[in-house]
C-alpha cells in the first residue's frame, strides 16, 4: 500500500544540501575583512625579511642574522598557514576549536618575537645597506603584528580569559528523570 503521506516522505528522502563554490570565505567568524588585509600585510612583509636576509652574504656576528632568519622564516611560514586555514574552510577539517585562542597567542608571540630579532639584528650587523633595509622590513612586520594584536584586543577582547567573550547562561535546567525510577517514588 503506497501512500504518500508528508510524515514518511521527509524522513525517507534525502535532501542533499547544495555545496558551496566558495573557497575564500572572509569575512567569518575567526577572521574578518581588516584582520585578513592586516595578515596579509604580516605574511608579504616577513616574506621580505627574510628574502632580505637570505641574501647577505657576509657577517661578522652572524648570531643575530640567524635569529632574524629564523623568526622571519617562521613567522612567514606560520602566518601563512594561518591565514590558509583562517580564511578557507580548511579550519573546519583540523581538529581546533578554538581557534581565537591559537590565532591571539600566535600573533602575541610573533610580534614579541619580531620586536626581538630586529633590535638584536638592528644592534648587531655589519652596517651594510642591506642589512640596515632587512632590519627596517623587520620593525615593519613588527609593526604589523602588533597592529593585527591591538585590533584583536579591541574587537574581540582576550579569547583566554574565561567567559570573556560568551555570555552567561543562567537558564534553569530540567530534572532529568533517574533511569532506575520508572516514574514512581
Amino acid at each position: 500500500m503506497a501512500t504518500t503521506d508528508t510524515v514518511y516522505n521527509a524522513t525517507t528522502t534525502t535532501e542533499q544540501l547544495p555545496k558551496t563554490r566558495k573557497w575564500l570565505i572572509v569575512p567569518s567568524e575567526n577572521l574578518d575583512k581588516i584582520r585578513f588585509v592586516i595578515k596579509v600585510i604580516e605574511v608579504l612583509l616577513s616574506f621580505v625579511a627574510f628574502v632580505m636576509e637570505e641574501v647577505v652574504s657576509n657577517c661578522s656576528h652572524c648570531g643575530p642574522l640567524y635569529f632574524f632568519e629564523f623568526v622571519s622564516c617562521t613567522a612567514f611560514l606560520f602566518t601563512l598557514l594561518l591565514l590558509i586555514l583562517l580564511a578557507t574552510t580548511l579550519h573546519q577539517r583540523v581538529g581546533i576549536n578554538s581557534w581565537p585562542t591559537l590565532d591571539f597567542g600566535y600573533t602575541t608571540a610573533m610580534a614579541f618575537l619580531f620586536l626581538i630579532a630586529s633590535v638584536v639584528f638592528a644592534a648587531d650587523n655589519g652596517q651594510t645597506s642591506l642589512e640596515q633595509g632587512t632590519v627596517v622590513f623587520g620593525f615593519m612586520a613588527t609593526v604589523a603584528f602588533f597592529a593585527d594584536f591591538g585590533y584583536f584586543l579591541k574587537t574581540r577582547g582576550i579569547p583566554c580569559r574565561k567567559g570573556n567573550n560568551q555570555p552567561a547562561d543562567h537558564t534553569a535546567r530540567p530534572e532529568i528523570e533517574k533511569l532506575n525510577s520508572n516514574g514512581t517514588e
